[in-house]
């Protein structure tokens, strides 16, 4: 299987980057698993028809702020075909985004459900669902080449990166050196709020970085990451990015 290394260097846009990343089976374990989860279905999806294929960004090509992930879920992303749709996830990171007036509407639940990004495009650092949510090193590491690709034919517009949990913000880090950012040196440390500015190499805009608990369950049942937290730091990426987001609810 040709890996996206070779692959990356045939693509001339990001819809072309698109259309290819869905066909990738490069990483064998997550080719099975993405597919297992598609024929052993959780009951409540047993009438639907997975995806069970690598999942492309989300959003607009001129986006000026960009949400990355970890990789899509299992019973997700893996079976609606869209970054963050069908899980708790989504449900929260959607509808913090709608009360910013950066997405069209509040829910997220299946690909061409109608939904629409404003100035916003989200996507993950891997592409396929990995078992216990764990990709292996290699694996985000063989799939480095589509986010670093994504990152160059977004440099002309993107101001602002908001990295969703400590994985993102390890595997965003490279990623970004690869697209023409300078990461600073010792590499920042990741925290919800934490803040990063890296400067483009060929003296272009620098490149905001920040860090945001990642919007998981076990997050947000337990009270580590509320909508309130979500809301401001979102608030703040957006407008740090040029953005104009309405105003966050009261807490």
């Amino acid at each position: 299987m040709e890996l996206p290394s070779a692959q990356v260097e045939r693509v001339h846009g990001l819809a072309e980057l698109d259309e290819l990343v869905v066909d990738c089976r490069a990483c064998p374990r997550l080719v099975e698993w993405r597919e297992e989860a598609a024929r052993v279905k959780r009951r409540a999806f047993q009438d639907q028809d997975y995806w069970a294929r690598p999942i492309t960004g989300f959003g607009p090509a001129d986006a000026r702020l960009v949400l990355v992930g970890l990789a899509p879920a299992a019973h997700g992303g893996n079976r609606t075909g869209r970054i963050f749709t069908g899980d708790p996830s989504g449900d929260l990171l959607y509808a913090s985004l709608h009360r910013l007036g950066l997405a069209s509407q509040p829910h997220s639940t299946w690909r061409g459900d109608g939904l629409e990004l404003f100035g916003v495009r989200i996507t993950d650092p891997v592409r396929c669902a990995p078992p216990e949510n764990k990709p292996t090193t290699t694996e985000r590491d063989t799939c480095r080449p589509w986010i670093v690709r994504e990152f160059e034919y977004l440099r002309p517009t993107v101001r602002t990166v908001v990295a969703l949990g400590g994985f993102a913000w390890q595997a965003v880090l490279p990623a970004l050196a690869a697209a023409g950012w300078q990461v600073p040196r010792p590499r920042p440390a990741f925290g919800h709020g934490a803040h990063a500015l890296l400067p483009a190499t060929d003296a272009g805009p620098p490149l905001h970085l920040y860090g945001c608990f990642h919007v998981s369950p076990r997050n947000t049942y337990t009270g580590r990451l509320t909508p309130t937290m979500l809301d401001t730091l979102l608030h703040t990426a957006a407008t740090t990015a040029g953005l104009d987001p309405a105003a966050p609810p009261p807490a």
